[in-house]
């Protein structure tokens, strides 16, 4: 399981000054994940991110720098998608990925039974 150490020391930090959240980091997806009230919200997956949002923002979602589409069984995942380091480099544009998958958080189902 290889994900980019830096990367996720820069999520666990931002998802820190979020007040009353539950935060649990995981390994899957091959990589990190840190799930926010029982729900996964952000991996970390070698250097890039991945991000849960919101299905109805595709369309603008995939126009973001560094997007790349999650393929699962050979079938775009929507709501779900791999962010390029280029992506998010700039701090407006990390914030932006963070903020998107929060945003949705409490509107994701729980995978917990």
């Amino acid at each position: 399981m290889a994900y980019n150490i830096e990367l996720a020391d820069r999520v666990r930090e931002r998802l820190s000054l979020v007040p009353d959240i539950r935060i649990e980091e995981k390994k899957m997806f091959s990589g990190l994940s840190f799930l926010v009230n029982d729900k996964m919200c952000i991996n970390i997956s070698h250097d890039n991110l991945m991000c849960r949002y919101n299905p109805d923002l595709e369309d603008e979602v995939s126009e973001k720098k560094g997007f790349l589409p999650m393929i699962m069984k050979g079938k775009q995942l929507k709501g779900y998608c791999y962010v390029e380091p280029t992506g998010f480099q700039k701090p407006d544009d990390f914030e932006y990925w963070i903020k998107l998958c929060l945003d949705y958080n409490p509107m994701a189902k729980s995978s917990k039974k």
